[in-house]
């Protein structure tokens, strides 16, 4: 086989073909830097997106120059329409026509029997074709972004959709409910309505893109298989991308979906909110209502009130017109008899010249005291009436006088004096009558303008208490609403607390049962000698006094021990066990320096050491190598310990050991003050 092959020139026919599918390029308003792909694939892809066509091809071209086309992508251009010879594509698998104008698909769609992916994402369809249901080999349907409301019922023919992409929200038919569920309850739903039986679309499964059996003629090294995989790769690319893309999708639906929860949780919100609003404006209002009523019906008794008052003044009005009208007529009356009086005037006027005293002074005088007796009949009555009978009495002594001289006319002129008198005594009793009424009216008068001075300041005062009243009620909500928000805070509070009392309630009694120590044990620690007791508190290890209670050790047992015996009983602390036979071999040496005191007569006293063991029961090791002893550090026990922690006092750890500690680890006390021991050589 040779290695080397000279590579064939091609054909006049496939370079005429070529100038040919140039031509119709370039008059249908492609990018002359289409061939982008090998130029194998030239005749298989067609990728034409993101452009400004608005026709797939001019009229005078037809589309059997694509015949062989398998990938078709249009997106992002304007075409408004199809050519309704589509189907004449017979070897398309992959059409994207995504975010164009178009309005409507063409019917001869149906004839793509290869189509596999149709994307038609973004456009301005209204309905599909029944012809959808003949593309028998379809498997990815993207129909989102467009008007469309009904699916066509043929889509259940399409026994290969695997992925089916649109608007739930706005679908008609398929319900909504059954289009949020995903694609296969969508096929089944169309399935049951056309009367088929649904199955999976894995059973009619079909290759990415179908491969073309024909072999090429360009070389004879074998390009077909090479075209192949360059068409399966670019495809599975596609599909690739479209599945990225359905996955967006779905994502997106999720997402509106959730957002469309978080919406409804909203309104219900909201409704809530306006629900208590209306609650709250409904009290205000009922409040503003019963307000108002109480205001109207204080209105109404004022009225009530004024309108009485009103017939009053009416009524006292008409009883001074009609007194006033008596003292007309009485005054016509008088007028009438003061021609009767004329005639007795000449004699009144000789019998006054007799008497020394004129006319004139008689009615100046007449007049002052009527005029002085009205003035102070107002407010001194009686003195009034005590004046007027003084004046009568001096007037009838001075007639009586007047009289003396004539005797004949005595009798007369006292009848015509009596008559006279009994006249002035009723004018001044009329007119002391007509100015008290006159005074009435005017007290009257008085009142009815006050009580209108008083009612329009009453509504004044009412329209500005019902002004405070409103701001008030405001400022009332308000702090009643603020009140309600610290009760459910200090509710929410005293809930926690109330919770975190019970737990800690349980817990203390839950460790009080823990610290009760049994009956036994509290009778043996009290049978304990008490320099024992005095001991194990002043090295803070009383938490071992059950133990020492529990293996009845005194003092004596103790000197006879060594530290291997007390980590046996459990005391763990090395320092801890030489401190504590230290001490007590201090005790038991000062109970034998010191002399045996007895007890006074009639005094008992208990011994505070106990008594020296017997000469066999000593300790073998002498006390001297007890002291010398040094205690190991509690923490590393390795070292000796140096360090003196105050308040408590412990020696149990060494220099480096103790400078991370914060609590004593004999006793768990705080550590106050560190001190460092130096032993003498």
């Amino acid at each position: 086989m040779p290695l080397f092959f000279r590579k064939r020139k091609p054909s006049e026919e496939a370079r005429k073909r070529l100038e040919y599918q140039m031509c119709l390029v370039r008059e249908s308003g492609f990018p002359l830097t289409i061939p982008a792909l090998p130029r194998s694939l030239w005749s298989r892809v067609l990728i034409v997106h993101t452009n400004h066509l608005t026709s797939l091809l001019p009229k005078s071209c037809s589309l059997l120059s694509l015949a062989t086309i398998k990938v078709l992508d249009l997106h992002d251009n304007q075409l408004t329409a199809l050519p309704d010879d589509l189907g004449q594509l017979t070897a398309l698998q992959v059409l994207n026509v995504e975010r164009n104008q178009l309005t409507q698909l063409p019917h001869s769609i149906g004839n793509l029997t290869q189509l596999q992916t149709l994307n038609v994402k973004d456009n301005k369809l209204k309905e599909l074709p029944d012809t959808l249901g003949e593309l028998r080999s379809l498997r990815t349907l993207n129909i989102s972004g467009n008007e469309i409301q009904r699916l066509p019922q043929m889509l259940a023919h399409v026994r290969t959709l695997e992925m089916l992409s649109l608007d739930a929200s706005t679908m008609v038919y398929p319900p909504p409910e059954v289009c949020s569920a995903g694609t296969a309850a969508i096929l089944q739903f169309l399935c049951k309505e056309s009367g088929l039986e649904y199955y999976p679309p894995s059973q009619y499964l079909l290759p990415v893109l179908e491969q073309d059996g024909t072999n090429s003629r360009d070389s004879p090294d074998g390009p077909t298989d090479r075209v192949s995989r360059e068409e399966v790769e670019w495809q599975n690319r596609f599909s690739d991308y479209e599945k990225r893309k359905e996955q967006k999708m779905l994502e997106k639906l999720e997402f509106e979906r959730r957002l469309e929860l978080g919406q409804r949780e909203h309104a219900q919100l909201l409704q809530q909110s306006s629900s208590q609003k209306d609650e709250i404006l409904q009290t205000v209002k009922e409040e503003q209502f019963r307000l108002e009523q109480g205001l109207s019906e204080r209105q109404r008794h004022l009225d009530a009130e004024r309108q009485r008052l009103q017939e009053q003044l009416k009524q006292t009005e008409r009883n001074i017109s009609s007194r006033i009208q008596k003292l007309l007529q009485e005054n016509q009356r008088q007028k009438k008899s003061s021609e009767i009086l004329k005639s007795l005037e000449n004699e009144r006027i000789r019998m006054e010249q007799l008497m020394s005293i004129t006319q004139e002074e008689t009615e100046n005088l007449r007049r002052r005291e009527v005029a002085s007796a009205m003035q102070q009949m107002l407010t001194e009555r009686c003195k009034n009436r005590l004046m007027q009978m003084a004046y009568e009495s001096q007037r009838q002594n001075l007639a009586q006088q007047a009289c003396s001289s004539m005797a004949e006319m005595d009798e007369r002129f006292q009848q015509i004096l009596s008559w006279q008198q009994m006249d002035q005594n009723k004018a001044i009793s009329q007119i002391l009558q007509e100015s008290a009424m006159q005074k009435a009216a005017f007290e009257a008068l008085q009142v009815k303008k006050d009580l209108m001075h008083r009612q329009i300041r009453s509504q004044e005062m009412v329209s500005e208490q019902r002004w405070a009243l409103s701001n008030l009620l405001q400022q009332l909500l308000k702090e009643k609403q603020q009140r309600e928000e610290e009760l459910r805070e200090i509710l929410t509070e005293l809930e926690a607390k109330s919770e975190t009392r019970q737990e800690n309630y349980w817990l203390i009694q839950y460790q009080r049962l823990l610290n009760q120590k049994p009956l036994s044990l509290k009778l043996q620690e009290e049978g304990m000698e008490s320099q024992l007791v005095a001991l194990l508190e002043e090295l803070s290890a009383e938490h071992y006094l059950p133990i020492f209670a529990h293996h009845r050790l005194s003092l004596a047992l103790l000197s006879q021990m060594n530290p291997g015996d007390l980590a046996k009983l459990g005391v763990s602390e090395a320092g801890l066990q030489h401190e504590i036979l230290r001490k007590v071999q201090e005790l038991l040496d000062a109970a034998r320096i010191q002399p045996e005191l007895k007890p006074p007569v009639g005094e008992f006293l208990t011994p505070t050491a106990p008594q020296e063991p017997p000469e066999s029961m000593r300790p073998s090791a002498p006390p001297a190598e007890l002291e010398v002893q040094a205690s190991e550090c509690v923490v590393c026990l390795e070292q000796e310990a140096q360090m003196i922690f105050l308040n408590c006092g412990h020696v149990c750890c060494c220099q480096q050991c103790c400078q991370p500690l914060r609590t004593c680890p004999l006793c768990r006390q705080d550590i106050v003050q560190r001190l460092r021991i130096y032993h003498s050589s």
